[in-house]
């Protein structure tokens, strides 16, 4: 969409075309338009005029004219001896929106909910607004990476990030699956880092979830992670940051050793993959909670046949009650795991 935008409509904010102009107007009088009235103008949404509406994705919502213009003058200001006759320009535009605005600040129509939750369309939109927290951040990161191994791709990608917040001194904690454990690019990564990372892990964790100084966090808005909400308002971020601090403190930390199950033959995966098939969970759901593949989750499950003398599903899961895989994991003498103290060291 970016670049079918970029080539019919070849101009900036502070220059829309004629029927961007109509469609922005029309959203900023009413509070939203249908998202095929944007279907002819792309430029509204490449340009971030327009962004989906929260509650119904098949909305658009017009951006601030105030936030416009800030954005828009920000540019100008940067390139102001090569573009100073397009500030009048912009401010002239932005000024007609901004009184067309002004009508909308009735109670009914809650301006405060389009900056407290944002949907990001587009994965460029989505690290815009990743490296703009990132530049705003001055204390802690605390985020929820589920899944298996983590790709070099993957840690690559957010690489840069990191390192801006190592070098200004930000704290930063980091939740994954304990099968990120066997991960070399992990352990590399978290080596780079040195004490500016502490991690743990869990044998499942939420989806990803990614919280700057305890006021804004991003989470996927779709399954294949194309979309994103930026939520700021309060008691979301608040509830989050409790959702963490609770796993945190469930978790083990990366340098310790997982808990041996007290049971001959069963490892800790094997424990939980007991667990969840105790639950009644099939294997593919088991493979995805725990972020390994079906392929490896069967096997696992073939190993616990064997070791339990199971020959089928239904023999499996007796068995399992039988010698108490069905609970929370335990320690080697069969009392329940401790939890790690918060005050744990880093794990470098």
């Amino acid at each position: 969409m970016a670049g079918r935008g970029t080539e019919e409509h070849p101009h900036g904010a502070d220059r829309l075309c004629e029927a961007g102009d109509r469609v922005y107007s029309r959203a900023v009088r009413r509070g939203r338009v249908p998202r095929t009235d944007a279907e002819p103008v792309p430029c509204l949404l490449e340009l971030a005029l327009l962004h989906p509406d929260p509650d119904d994705m098949d909305w658009l919502v017009p951006t601030s004219p105030q936030e416009v213009m800030t954005r828009v003058l920000r540019g100008v200001y940067d390139e102001v001896r090569e573009s100073q006759r397009r500030v009048g320009s912009a401010v002239a535009a932005f000024e007609r929106y901004a009184g067309i605005g002004r009508q909308l600040q009735a109670p009914s129509s809650a301006p405060a909910e389009g900056t407290a939750i944002r949907v990001l369309d587009g994965l460029s939109r989505i690290q815009a607004a990743m490296d703009e927290a990132t530049d705003a951040c001055t204390t802690e990161v605390l985020t929820v990476q589920p899944g298996g191994i983590r790709r070099e791709a993957e840690l690559t990608e957010g690489l840069h990030r990191a390192m801006a917040l190592r070098g200004r001194g930000v704290r930063m904690r980091d939740l994954y699956t304990h099968v990120a454990r066997h991960g070399q690019g992990l352990l590399t990564y978290l080596e780079l880092m040195g004490d500016a990372v502490e991690a743990r892990t869990l044998d499942e964790v939420i989806d990803r979830l990614i919280l700057f100084d305890r006021t804004v966090a991003f989470i996927p808005a779709n399954t294949d992670r194309t979309m994103a909400l930026e939520l700021r308002h309060p008691a979301l971020v608040e509830y989050l940051v409790t959702v963490f601090e609770r796993l945190w403190r469930l978790a083990i930390p990366l340098t310790a050793p997982l808990p041996d199950t007290g049971i001959e033959g069963i490892s800790h995966r094997e424990q939980s993959i007991a667990a969840l098939l105790a639950e009644g969970h099939q294997d593919a759901v088991i493979a995805e909670r725990l972020g390994i593949s079906v392929r490896t989750c069967r096997a696992h499950i073939a190993r616990l046949s064997e070791t339990l003398g199971a020959a089928s599903r239904t023999q499996l899961g007796v068995r399992i009650a039988q010698v108490g895989l069905d609970g929370p994991p335990r320690t080697a003498d069969g009392s329940p795991l401790s939890l790690p103290d918060q005050g744990s060291p880093s794990v470098r």
